[in-house]
């Protein structure tokens, strides 16, 4: 008996939205409104209310916990290449009462490059960053913009030697208020409990960041006014 040769199509993904009460759409809309900018707008909560969704802040943290990692990951070959001219600095937050360092990176062009809580601000987590960001984006920068702070010539030396350090005051401006933002949006929330919490939820307002900004190769034939939704209508078919 001869047997046949025929393949089985192999079964579909299975999609990371499985197993949730929420379509993908409700969860990307409080997700959306976690890590924008700006907390979730009155109209955005109402059209929730009107479906007879209401969703508890702990589940929507979960929700930004579990998703940050697979829609920055699904769209990290639609990003577009970062700007030679990058602005470093770091920034202060609290973490279950206790301060934490925050280091943060934009170019020239506002896409934020990386983002990093740590609990020192040292040679060591400044070359984490660094070392973070470059092998991210595989791209060197030919001039970074820092503060004053003292272990920063070395730590450059070291992983960009070939990048102009360049230190003076007001210069480092970008970064210091796209700094005010990131503040403004960890204000409204009830707090952070780990840096594990802090690290996804600020990775995720920069990834809400650059997909307003258009630094995404996402949605762009869609109006501004329904580019992100489509944006992650997009991403959602990839996870």
């Amino acid at each position: 008996m001869k047997l046949s040769t025929r393949r089985c199509p192999a079964p579909p993904p299975r999609s990371a939205f499985v197993g949730f009460r929420f379509p993908p759409e409700v969860i990307w809309s409080r997700f959306a409104g976690t890590c924008a900018t700006t907390s979730p707008t009155a109209t955005s909560k109402n059209s929730l209310i009107e479906r007879g969704v209401e969703v508890d802040h702990v589940t929507v943290y979960r929700w930004v916990q579990r998703f940050t990692p697979l829609l920055a990951d699904a769209a990290r070959f639609c990003r577009h290449a970062p700007g030679d001219r990058w602005f470093v600095d770091e920034t202060y937050i609290r973490v279950s009462g206790v301060w934490r360092y925050v280091y943060r990176a934009v170019d020239q062009y506002g896409q934020v490059i990386d983002v990093l809580v740590s609990t020192r601000r040292d040679a060591a987590a400044a070359r984490r960053f660094f070392r973070r960001a470059l092998a991210t984006l595989k791209v060197t920068p030919s001039k970074v913009v820092t503060d004053a702070a003292p272990v920063d010539p070395a730590v450059l030396d070291e992983l960009v030697p070939s990048a102009w350090h360049h230190i003076e005051r007001y210069a480092n401006n970008p970064i210091e208020a796209d700094h005010s933002q990131l503040k403004h949006r960890l204000r409204a929330m009830r707090g952070l409990r780990t840096d594990e919490t802090a690290q996804v939820i600020i990775a995720g307002h920069a990834f809400m960041q650059n997909l307003r900004r258009g630094h995404y190769e996402l949605a762009v034939e869609s109006p501004p006014a329904t580019g992100v939704a489509s944006a992650f209508a997009e991403l959602a078919q990839a996870i």
